[in-house]
């Protein structure tokens, strides 16, 4: 039987792991990222254990003018602003909350400012991508060659544009990404500071930070990025 992903997201809760190594190291979930057909985009990190501070959510934001940003719940320079944001300036917020309606519904909210609502779907190909990713040991997620050859793989069952797995941040750091489970976001109604963002639908054109590519369709995800470390003099607000 295949896991729903409310069940995927609570054995992840229960016992968050951080594989060894000297890099900096994050575990979770999220929406991999969901684009607009108006030109809004938004993805969800949900990290529940990292190896340079407390566990925190992020919501990325796209406006149609191509202006990036990203909410976080804790210091922006011990999370996702560490490594997008010179391209994706970080704002700290109190909380970000992520409620499960059922195994396939989740809604997202940030305070007043965010209500998003996401339907889930299990298909075939987001079935044979989580079966090999979890096929494969911890060195293989951490090596070049094989994200080299698992993002054009994706991008070609998944549908999701240009996809790497492995690069370089717009702050630098290079990074390696290894989503171990995956799902389709199916349905993703959202307003965001009083603005209804409209339909699910590819941007006209596939926006990426650095080479970290966004999906051109809704992805779920349940599994662990990595980062080469990051210099203190470096680390950009």
């Amino acid at each position: 039987m295949n896991t729903t992903p409310r069940e995927a997201v609570a054995i992840l809760t229960a016992g968050p792991r951080l594989i060894e190594g000297t890099d900096e190291r994050f575990t979770g979930y999220g929406v991999m990222g969901l684009p607009y057909a108006i030109g809004h985009y938004l993805a969800l990190r949900d990290f529940l254990a990292t190896s340079i501070g407390p566990a925190y959510r992020s919501i990325w934001h796209r406006a149609p003018d191509g202006r990036w940003e990203i909410f976080t719940t804790v210091a922006p320079e011990l999370s996702c602003p560490r490594y997008f944001g010179s391209q994706a300036p970080g704002e700290q917020v109190p909380a970000i909350d992520v409620h499960w309606s059922d195994d396939w519904t989740v809604e997202v909210t940030m305070g007043r400012r965010l209500s998003w609502r996401l339907a889930l779907a299990s298909t075939p190909a987001t079935r044979m991508m989580t079966s090999m990713g979890g096929a494969l040991p911890d060195a293989a997620w951490n090596s070049d060659v094989v994200l080299g050859s698992m993002g054009p793989m994706a991008s070609a069952f998944l549908g999701t544009g240009r996809t790497r797995l492995h690069g370089a941040t717009p702050n630098g750091p290079l990074y390696k990404a290894a989503p171990q489970q995956v799902w389709r976001v199916v349905e993703g109604q959202a307003h965001l500071d009083g603005e209804d963002l409209g339909d699910v639908g590819p941007l006209a054109e596939q926006g990426h930070l650095g080479d970290f590519w966004l999906p051109q369709r809704g992805i779920f995800y349940a599994g662990r990025a990595s980062f080469s470390p990051v210099l203190a003099s470096a680390t950009a607000v």
